[in-house]
């Protein structure tokens, strides 16, 4: 169990007999350090099991979760884990390991790696499609009563006390690294105040729709894309949901290819408007902010160590391109525009 804290283990392994599954089940260790995500039963009828961190979600925010991520399952084509309901049927247990509970849950395992490992299986036009039609349910569905999940507006993103951490202690930043991103994030908001979060432009969206959550089968050429991990869903800016495709990549020639491929895939579903066209920069920059405080609060993660000692830096580098380059982003965005 390389890597992972022997509670952790504890927790999973009693958390198995509550699935009717034996404690001795083989673990293998599949994510840290947010939530920890076992695989149980590799080679046999595999289970994955989610350790929730304690304060970050609540009972019945964890089971809305599940519950649209099964209607999109049901509902749409939309290609989802199904939920794993333990032994008395409820979708989330309680599991009590000394003094400490943590909240489980328990999805069906799903073959394949992630497209972050695999970017070239990926069809970003068909992640657009998939967000499109995403979005298109949030807002014809009607949510189960108790239904609850966090937003991310302005000052859950942006605010210093925002949920992923205050982005001005990035690592690395200098007075003047801090201005331009400060300015930066004073232009977003004045846009996106005035933009509005009416129905049309905000609703339940996933939140984190990056290559890391997005599994395929290399072995499927062209096969479907399956949408895991809706952890961080809540309410938000439908269009955040690109600024999430592009994350950690924001500034590179790949970025901009997705950004292309995405909204010409998510256009054959819905439309965009001009407004909101040019409004995706001010969500691609969004983004970069808010990763730029997680990696700040995150500094052991993964993707925080992938991220480079230049991450935060280069965050001030793009909030001036940001600011100061007009035509930034506008060939990938009107090029799809067609």
């Amino acid at each position: 169990m390389s890597g992972s804290p022997p509670e952790h283990e504890r927790f999973a392994r009693d958390a198995l007999r509550r699935y009717g599954r034996p404690a001795d089940s083989t673990l293998r260790l599949l994510g840290l350090p947010e939530n920890t995500t076992f695989l149980a039963g590799e080679h046999e009828d595999p289970l994955v099991l989610r350790i929730h961190r304690p304060g970050y979600h609540s009972l019945p925010a964890i089971r809305s979760e599940l519950a649209w991520m099964t209607a999109l399952r049901a509902q749409t084509p939309v290609a989802t884990p199904a939920v794993v309901p333990a032994l008395d049927g409820s979708e989330v247990v309680v599991v009590q390991v000394g003094d400490t509970a943590r909240n489980v849950a328990a999805m069906t395992f799903i073959p394949g790696d992630t497209a972050e490992r695999n970017p070239d299986e990926v069809g970003f036009d068909q992640l657009g499609r998939i967000t499109a039609v995403m979005h298109h349910h949030s807002r014809t569905w009607t949510p189960p009563a108790g239904f609850t999940r966090f937003r991310w507006d302005l000052d859950s993103t942006l605010g210093r006390d925002a949920r992923w951490g205050d982005w001005r202690r990035g690592p690395g930043l200098t007075d003047i690294d801090r201005d331009w991103i400060q300015r930066a994030a004073d232009d977003i908001t004045e846009r996106l105040t005035r933009y509005g979060t009416g129905p049309a432009n905000f609703g339940l969206v996933h939140g984190d729709l990056r290559l890391a959550n997005l599994m395929v089968d290399p072995a499927v050429r062209g096969g479907p894309i399956t949408v895991i991990d809706f952890d961080d869903c809540g309410w938000s800016w439908y269009l955040a949901d690109l600024g999430a495709a592009v994350s950690f990549i924001e500034d590179t020639p790949t970025g901009e290819r997705i950004i292309a491929d995405w909204l010409r895939g998510y256009r054959e579903v819905t439309t965009v408007s001009d407004e909101e066209l040019l409004l995706i920069p001010c969500f691609v920059m969004l983004r970069r902010i808010m990763l730029t405080a997680w990696v700040a609060s995150h500094p052991d993660a993964d993707s925080a160590l992938g991220a480079g000692a230049n991450f935060a830096p280069n965050t001030a580098r793009l909030a001036q391109r940001y600011l100061c380059d007009l035509n930034w982003l506008q060939n990938c965005i009107f090029g799809s525009h067609v």
